[in-house]
């Protein structure tokens, strides 16, 4: 992944959450070498960019979805049985 928009853009969320929690855990592992350690490091960075990316995406729909017909933001409590 190159951490661009674009290829952030056609990347779902879990899936780019899944494979950041397996490029932490090969981290934390401590069985790379410095180079592929560097790597993985850079590969994670990018994903946490993504990942930053989707949830402002979704936090921007949410607010828009919320707006009532004046404009401004409503709030509501969040119905645990609907979930």
């Amino acid at each position: 992944m190159a951490g661009t928009s674009a290829a952030g853009s056609r990347v779902r969320f879990e899936d780019a959450l899944r494979d950041l929690e397996e490029t932490v855990q090969r981290l934390e592992s401590g069985e790379l070498s410095l180079e592929d350690a560097l790597a993985a490091f850079e590969r994670g960075v990018g994903l946490v960019r993504v990942l930053n990316e989707k949830l402002a995406e979704v936090e921007q729909r949410v607010e828009v979805l919320m707006r009532d017909s004046q404009g401004r933001l409503r709030t509501r409590p969040l119905d645990a049985e609907s979930e």
